[in-house]
């Protein structure tokens, strides 16, 4: 006889299983349909499915039942079939796993982080309806996952133990990065209220990937009374040759495993993007381990979590957005200086970085806009940079589908206040054709003309997963509609009166297996109108070379991406979960263990190597900032200058 789940929890570290509906994407099925109706019409795939978890080292098995909810289901018209969909779901997993295992109801957000209208009401009938039948088919525990708002989560948790007193219930938030949950509850808080109301082990799945739920735990900042329980994503997708794919690989996963469990984590699993071959990962790692202290970590397998509040650790690099950066061109021939007086003309800062790439090396400096309303640091930086010889600030667009502060904004402020050239994304994401027009109109108007079109990663990957993703445009139609703009034409075909004059870049992503193939969609960008290209971080001076001879070719400037590391924990998140970035076996050493000012020392050292080697190739070089050390890239910048007898600014 196995123990009970909740006294499981508190004595040992359990193996949970991996994603049911990525890994049916990822097995060919299409998006679209309903995978819990799959238990109905499917039983053998989902059975499959949690048969390969439970061989793969897995013993608490999730049934197929996420969104199996009247409200969910009512989108494919299955309102009806709640009872039938749960019952089976349970007899399925059961069914498919060995009697070690545990069976628990995977209960899902209603509301999914929308502010839409479902009343609470409606919300706690759902939850009523398919918990009873959960309960009643015989889970071992209910998994109440997902949630966004404590509210919601406690509206659920308070309907189980209304329902059932006994029943193992465990409780997980999406992991946030800014320490409460999106309702404004701060974490400590949360997980108090959530103890309090009968909950039995608490923590986070979803949105994040294994560096963000470590740091999500490390910024609970108050004591947490009972065993954690994570399932991070496999990092962050990428969508490539038409398919969504995830990048954090098995070992990683198994690597984070044992920093879970020294954190306190007791139940350790994956979410979106994780398949077999990462549980068997978790497995292996957590097989006969005992967690140490480390940071935040109990003392003793099974004490309670205490965590203290600390600076947040590296988190998602400021690339553009789903996209590599943009590189720039020479497709100016149509705005001549003398008719349009040159783009750049109005705005005080002369040629543009076009033409003083052609003419020497000229670098351009990423700065993060901030996520809070505090924009002190952001300046600081901004007026640090002109000092050491920036040639222009360049800010994202809510990059990595993560709220910050508008960049036409801080474009608008660094350009009046600061005097540096601002160079600003824009993303196809987050606007509609209309907001699109009317965003480049404002941008025209302030003199900004400097503007780097991205794709955008999907809003359901961000900090607000519930947001719609727009997607009016490509990138390739978004450099062709600027461009429009240039020629005095609005987006739909009506006279302007007057000409803009952008110079719009393009994102290259130059970290892929088959680089000819993403050469010749830059080519396509290249067509579209665009005028130079930004590439994402390179950490290998191999690779620097080979982009050079791959696109000499090419009648527009490239600004070869780099992006000094951190530290150690920054080096191993940018290689195994973000997408486009791939960090050399040496790189990885060297940052390896390095946290604090040493890890940014040597980060910085590292990318001066990796200057020495793109100073000789590229006129052209972007620096990213990592979480606005923007010390880092006055360093790195004054590194080119010398290098280049070139002066900065006094």
């Amino acid at each position: 006889m196995k123990p009970d789940l909740r006294q499981a929890l508190r004595s040992s570290l359990l193996t949970g299983d991996g994603a049911m509906g990525t890994y049916l994407y990822q097995q060919g099925f299409p998006v679209g349909v309903s995978y819990e109706e799959f238990n109905m019409i499917r039983p053998d795939v989902i059975e499959g499915v949690h048969r390969r978890y439970y061989e793969a080292g897995a013993r608490v098995i999730e049934t197929n039942t996420f969104s199996a909810n009247a409200e969910k289901l009512a989108k494919y018209g299955l309102e009806g079939e709640v009872e039938r969909i749960n019952r089976e779901g349970v007899r399925i997993a059961r069914g498919a796993v060995g009697a070690d295992a545990y069976v628990v109801g995977a209960v899902g957000s209603v509301r999914g982080g929308r502010r839409k209208n479902v009343r609470t009401a409606q919300v706690k009938k759902a939850f009523e309806q398919q918990i009873a039948v959960l309960l009643d088919a015989g889970v071992d525990g209910l998994l109440l996952e997902t949630f966004y708002d404590l509210d919601e989560l406690m509206l659920a948790l308070g309907v189980a133990r209304s329902i059932s007193s006994d029943v193992p219930v465990i409780c997980q938030l999406s992991a946030p990065d800014s320490g409460a949950t999106q309702d404004g509850i701060a974490l400590a808080d949360a997980f108090g209220r959530l103890e309090a109301a009968g909950a039995d082990a608490v923590g986070f799945n979803c949105v994040n990937g294994p560096n963000g739920i470590l740091r999500a735990i490390d910024n609970i900042g108050g004591p947490v009374g009972l065993p954690l329980s994570v399932f991070p994503n496999a990092g962050t997708p990428d969508y490539v040759d038409g398919r969504y794919t995830y990048t954090a690989g098995p070992d990683y996963f198994g690597e984070t495993a044992r920093r879970f469990a020294d954190r306190g984590a007791r139940l350790i699993g994956g979410c979106c993007g994780t398949t077999p071959e990462h549980v068997a990962a978790i497995a292996a790692a957590l097989a006969g381990y005992r967690p140490r202290p480390a940071e935040a970590a109990p003392a003793e397998l099974g004490s309670s979590v205490t965590v203290t509040a600390k600076p947040r650790a590296a988190a998602a690099p400021a690339s553009p957005d789903a996209e590599p950066a943009p590189r720039e061109g020479a497709e100016r021939e149509a705005r001549p200086a003398e008719a349009a007086g040159g783009a750049g003309a109005g705005t005080g800062f002369g040629p543009s970085i076009v033409d003083l790439v052609r003419e020497r090396h000229t670098v351009i400096v990423e700065l993060d806009p901030p996520r809070d309303l505090d924009i002190r640091k952001f300046m600081d930086g901004a007026a640090a940079l002109k000092s050491a010889g920036a040639d222009a600030v360049t800010m994202a667009d809510n990059s990595l589908a993560v709220t910050r502060m508008s960049n036409l904004a801080l474009a608008a402020i660094v350009k009046e206040r600061i005097g540096l050239r601002p160079l600003v994304h824009i993303a196809c994401r987050d606007r509609n054709l209309i907001g699109t027009q009317s965003h480049m109109m404002g941008l025209d108007a302030l003199g900004i003309d400097h503007v780097l079109a991205v794709t955008g990663d999907p809003a359901r990957f961000g900090d607000l997963p519930g947001s719609s993703s727009v997607y009016d445009l490509t990138s390739f139609e978004m450099i062709r509609m600027i461009k429009q703009l240039n020629d005095g034409t609005a987006f739909s075909g009506k006279p302007l009166k007057q000409k803009a004059n952008f110079v719009v870049g393009a994102a290259f992503n130059p970290n892929v297996k088959y680089l000819d193939k993403a050469i010749r969609r830059l080519e396509r960008k290249i067509e579209s109108g665009a005028d130079y290209i930004m590439t994402q971080p390179v950490y290998d001076t191999e690779l620097i070379a080979r982009i050079a001879e791959m696109t000499k070719h090419l009648p527009v400037p490239v600004f070869i991406g780099i992006m000094p590391l951190a530290s150690g924990r920054n080096a191993e998140y940018l290689h195994n979960e973000v997408p486009g970035i791939q960090l050399s076996d040496d790189v990885r050493k060297r940052m390896a263990g390095l946290e604090g000012e040493a890890g940014r020392a040597e980060g910085v050292r590292i990318a001066q190597e990796l200057l020495d080697a793109a100073i000789g190739h590229f006129n052209g070089i972007y620096l990213i900032t990592p979480f606005l050390f923007y010390d880092m890239s006055v360093r790195l910048t004054h590194y080119v200058m010398e290098k280049t007898s070139r002066k900065a600014t006094v």
